[in-house]
């Protein structure tokens, strides 16, 4: 009878009201529905307004058409919610799409997208009209983000509005049939941008060793030979980058086999629409100038048309070898990258020897996202284009908080209803450069989202720039501890409630009490928190120096263990350390730090690995390198008081000197070994199994997986961040997610001393 029924109602003609929320702008969602609904012989119309995608269909099957609107849309669409309401028949005769409606905003656009397969066989058929041309797209790949000014998602919204389109672009743009249907960046060499230099000079003058800067998708990339070692030791020098590594662009997955080892993941994340930057295990093909002293390169695939006619150009001149380029960001150092052309003309003659630019604006720069594989899922280390503005879904409304991040890797948030955006990637706010992209990204995710901030949050380190450029908001404003926003971000994007047991294993951050903190056990409950305990706090001698000079917390890390006189063996005739060893004789007090950070410095210059770092986290990093098979020291660390002390491990370090990898294998597997040991503690003393990680030695992949594995042995569940980078990149949410549990539960403005035990 059920059965009946149904059919019954699927053979009366009936109308629906279909609202699709998501990311449905800009990604062919509205020739989907249109060909979808004519396939199914239903009236009616489909358009895009500010909640999303509005649709109306008339006939029968209805019902079965809402489903296959969810169950079949575009590749590039990110449906949300789709709700149905039971119209009265209009007795439209034909199903249309009407013209976007304006409004206050709800939706949201999809982020840039590497080159469909489509579109590259266009790109190299002589016979087609996009043979060659270097911004072809469709409606399932190119810009999306990075042109987009405003919402909802039309062309004239976009920096496509200065190209009208060419009549062969109309009727493939009215064209149903057409997949650029409707496709807003749609054009052709007959209409559209243009690129200021041939494809064959630039590929001739990077085969001649040149440094080429070229305006890409989010702003200009410097390319370079990836096999020339002179031309990646001149960019060195004229970028002011010493060591610290390049990423490696090639033309597909089979060149990227040839030079690293990608697991099936790895390979995924390569492949995928936002072709990220993926860190994987190098062959001994390249060149040591491109990652001195690491394991792992950074790989991405050709993305964007120019780079596939690059590659296609290379090919014809290198005869068989396989190609790649050197790929980096373009701008000068510590600066945000260049994207306008004047701007270019103004910053890059020093650097590259040929700058190609074009006609279409950035309308707002995004760099290229950089990634890893840890515990067989994708880990952010920067997030940016591809993936912006992919919200992180809060599982809750809240009141529109926005938070403006840390000062290094910042990047900032903005809630939405149950949504949280973070912004692309802006580095480090130590200039007047890097602060105004802040504000120009501030604004522009604002303006995408068509939404008014009732509130901020911000670090609490009172002398954070990020801080005080929160406090001229004008704006309530809630300060948020530098690892509770660590710990919040990782609950926030698990939906984790409380009680939650965090460790932060971070450099630096401010701590409550005014002192540095880094290696810390948090119990997060709701708008609640307290420090249950941390790394045994050791002495930061230098202030600022101590991050960039791994040696100082080589000696202050002796010191603490009693056992100063093991420094003029292990570093004989450096007179930096003998004067400090002097300074630790006649009594210095130096401010003390509980940071893990500093710990693998300290025990990077032990085992001779580094002695003074030229870019952030590099001894970290090529202590990383090293580790073969990690290896507890038993009685290499002790709990006491609550306290984690790994001193027994370093007088072992320093006495046995075991040479350097043996000496990443054991602080390694005893620091897991001891991390496990003290959030089983934690864990046991808060009342629950969830332990969060976050901080930026998560990024760590041996730390990170070792631990999440020695935790599960615990029984416990570990949750790492899986949408937003671990280190200060996604520090954003974590402000903003706690900020809105504060103001969820109307707490007192001064609530972070109140709450802290």
């Amino acid at each position: 009878m059920v059965s009946t029924l149904a059919s019954m109602a699927e053979d009366r003609v009936r109308r629906l009201r279909v609202r699709v929320r998501g990311a449905v702008q800009g990604v062919g969602f509205r020739p989907f529905v249109y060909r979808l609904a004519r396939m199914m012989q239903l009236t009616g119309f489909v358009l895009n307004d500010s909640a999303g995608v509005l649709i109306e269909v008339e006939g029968t099957a209805v019902d079965c058409f809402a489903e296959r609107v969810w169950k079949e849309a575009p590749p590039l669409a990110r449906v949300d919610t789709v709700d149905k309401l039971e119209l009265e028949p209009a007795g439209d005769e034909t199903f249309e799409i009407l013209e976007s409606v304006g409004g206050r905003g709800a939706t949201r656009i999809g982020a840039d997208a590497a080159t469909c397969v489509e579109c590259r066989h266009e790109l190299n058929d002589p016979d087609n009209r996009f043979f060659g041309y270097p911004f072809v797209n469709c409606t399932h790949c190119g810009p999306r983000f990075t042109i987009t000014r405003a919402l909802p998602y039309d062309r004239g919204r976009t920096s496509m509005a200065a190209f009208p389109m060419c009549s062969a672009c109309g009727a493939d743009y009215a064209n149903p049939e057409s997949r650029r249907f409707h496709s807003e960046p749609l054009a052709c060499p007959a209409c559209g941008p243009q690129l200021s230099h041939p494809i064959a000079e630039v590929s001739a003058r990077l085969m001649n060793g040149q440094i080429i800067a070229i305006k890409g998708v989010g702003g200009f990339q410097l390319f370079c030979d990836a096999r020339n070692d002179t031309a990646i030791d001149r960019l060195r020098r004229r970028k002011m980058r010493d060591e610290k590594p390049f990423a490696i662009m090639v033309p597909d997955i089979e060149t990227a086999r040839i030079l690293a080892r990608p697991s099936r993941a790895q390979e995924d994340l390569l492949a995928s629409t936002a072709a990220p930057i993926v860190l994987i295990e190098a062959r001994d093909h390249l060149s040591k100038l491109i990652a001195p002293g690491l394991s792992r390169i950074g790989l991405l695939l050709a993305h964007a048309p120019v780079h596939h006619l690059l590659f296609a150009a290379f090919a014809a001149e290198a005869a068989g070898a396989p190609a790649a380029l050197i790929a980096t960001s373009a701008n000068p150092e510590g600066e945000p990258l260049v994207s306008d052309n004047d701007d270019a003309m103004h910053r890059l003659p020093g650097v590259a020897d040929l700058i190609v630019t074009h006609d279409r604006d950035i309308a707002i720069r995004a760099d290229d996202s950089v990634m890893q594989v840890i515990d067989g899922a994708p880990s952010f280390l920067r997030r940016a284009r591809g993936f912006v503005p992919e919200p992180v879904d809060l599982g809750e409304d809240g009141p529109c908080v926005i938070a403006t991040g840390a000062d290094f890797k910042n990047a900032i948030c903005v809630t939405r209803g149950r949504e949280a955006f973070l912004s692309q990637h802006i580095g480090g706010l130590d200039n007047v450069k890097a602060i105004r992209f802040q504000r120009e990204a501030l604004e522009h995710l604002c303006s995408i989202l068509d939404v008014r901030p009732e509130f901020a949050a911000c670090d609490l380190h009172p002398d954070f720039r990020s801080a005080r450029i929160a406090e001229h908001l004008d704006l309530p404003l809630l300060p948020v501890q530098h690892h509770l926003a660590h710990v919040a971000a990782v609950a926030a994007e698990h939906h984790a409630g409380g009680p939650v047991l965090g460790l932060a294993l971070d450099g630096h951050g401010y701590g409550v009490d005014g002192s540095s903190w880094g290696g810390e056990m948090l119990v997060v409950n709701g708008p609640r928190w307290r420090r249950l305990s941390s790394l045994l706090p050791l002495p930061a001698p230098g202030a600022g120096r101590v991050a960039r000079e791994p040696w100082r917390m080589g000696i202050a890390a002796l010191q603490a263990a009693g056992r100063r006189d093991l420094a003029a063996t292990l570093w004989p005739g450096h007179p930096g350390v003998a004067q400090l060893d002097a300074m630790f004789s006649r009594g210095l007090q130096s401010a003390d730090t509980s940071s893990l950070g500093r710990l693998f410095d300290a025990v990077a210059a032990i085992a001779g690995v580094r002695l003074v770092q030229s870019y952030e986290g590099q001894a970290a990093m090529e202590l990383e390198a090293l580790v073969d098979d990690p290896q507890c020291l038993a009685g290499g660390y002790s709990l006491a008081d609550g306290l984690l002390d790994f001193r027994p491990l370093i007088i072992h370090l320093a006495e046995r000197q075991l040479g350097r990898r043996k000496a990443a294998d054991l602080f390694h597997g005893t620091l897991i070994s001891g991390l496990a040991d003290w959030a089983s503690l934690g864990a046991s003393q808060a009342g629950t199994r969830a332990i969060m990680l976050g901080g930026g030695c998560i990024t760590n992949r041996i730390l990170a997986e070792g631990l999440s594995s020695a935790l599960r042995d615990h029984g416990l569940e570990p949750y790492l961040p899986h949408q937003i980078p671990p280190n200060d990149g996604g520090i954003a949410l974590g402000q903003a997610a706690f900020a809105r549990h504060v103001i969820k539960h109307d707490c007192a403005q001064n609530w972070e001393h109140r709450t802290c035990a």
